[in-house]
């Protein structure tokens, strides 16, 4: 081909399948422009417009912006170049949708209302670093002012959740609550205890301390007087609780009387707040973890029944 053959626009159009419209919008654009004017006006075009005009339609057929086509063409930018930040923008986009799918799956699996539909997707469509900024100043707001635990402060820390690229349905409800739960006062008041507590010397474990020979005699116990129909509240209770405080007595050397009742409620409470548990679970789904096998029915009957007792 003559480098010296000159192109009207319509022969530009039938060669690179482009419309005359698109190419006079490029032309006027100042990304491919004349090479020189016929003696009546024409725009034409010479074989390094050809071949910018090939390149730049199949740089838009890949969806790179036009911006970044005309510094390809000006050579401020390589190929290659403007390929990889392509690629690493369609990698954002990519994971935009899929966290998109994951929200759709989960309304229409879980039914859920415009607020909640509206309000998943808000929390969603935040960051990364939006959603570390969230939970730092959960820790911040929770921990910061406070003489906490530094092994409950640093407990929490590692495991903070970090919601995967590509997340299941399951993951974005989980994440969904748990923005909502450590955004939540009166949370974040229970956590706070709860460190702080640790810094004071308390043990909030009862458990490690009875052990688990006794705390599997206990949770069987529980679940066998919750599958009787045993109320916590009913006098049919006291030979349960009545064993496992003499039990338990014997495990702290301490007197079986209204006291230690009192001490084994508060150390329940305290050791097995519902929203605490329910926050680790969350954290679990959420970075892919194995959810530890869910035992928290068992506490709520415990501490309902000791304080029955004691209160009889």
């Amino acid at each position: 081909m003559d480098v010296t053959t000159l192109y009207s626009i319509g022969e530009l159009s039938r060669r690179t399948g482009l419309s005359v419209r698109t190419i006079r919008f490029y032309s006027d654009s100042g990304v491919v422009a004349p090479t020189t004017r016929s003696p009546a006006g024409y725009r034409l075009y010479d074989l390094d417009a050809l071949l910018r005009l090939e390149l730049l339609r199949t740089l838009r057929e890949l969806g790179v912006d036009l911006a970044t086509i005309k510094r390809v063409l000006d050579r401020e930018l390589s190929v290659a170049e403007a390929a990889a930040a392509h690629a690493d923008a369609l990698d954002v986009q990519i994971r935009m949708l899929q966290l998109r799918r994951s929200v759709l799956r989960v309304v229409a699996g879980r039914g859920s209302s415009p607020e909640e539909t509206k309000l998943m997707h808000w929390f969603t469509q935040l960051t990364g670093e939006e959603r570390r900024r969230l939970i730092d100043d959960f820790m911040e707001g929770t921990f910061g002012t406070v003489n906490a635990g530094p092994a409950a402060v640093a407990m929490v820390r590692v495991a903070t959740p970090d919601l995967p690229e590509d997340p299941s349905s399951e993951q974005v409800a989980a994440w969904v609550e748990l923005a909502e739960l450590v955004g939540d006062e009166d949370f974040r008041a229970v956590m706070r205890r709860t460190a702080m507590c640790q810094a004071a010397g308390r043990t909030l474990d009862i458990e490690s301390e009875a052990g688990e020979e006794l705390m599997e005699f206990t949770r069987q116990k529980v679940a066998e007087a919750r599958e009787s129909g045993i109320d916590p509240l009913n006098d049919r209770v006291a030979p349960v609780i009545d064993d496992l405080v003499h039990r338990f007595a014997e495990a702290f050397a301490r007197t079986p009387d209204a006291e230690f009742r009192a001490w084994m409620a508060q150390q329940f409470e305290e050791a097995h707040d519902p929203r605490v548990d329910r926050y680790w679970r969350l954290v679990w789904i959420i970075n892919g973890w194995q959810v530890v096998p869910n035992l928290i029915p068992v506490y709520p009957w415990l501490i309902q029944a000791l304080r029955n007792d004691r209160d009889a």
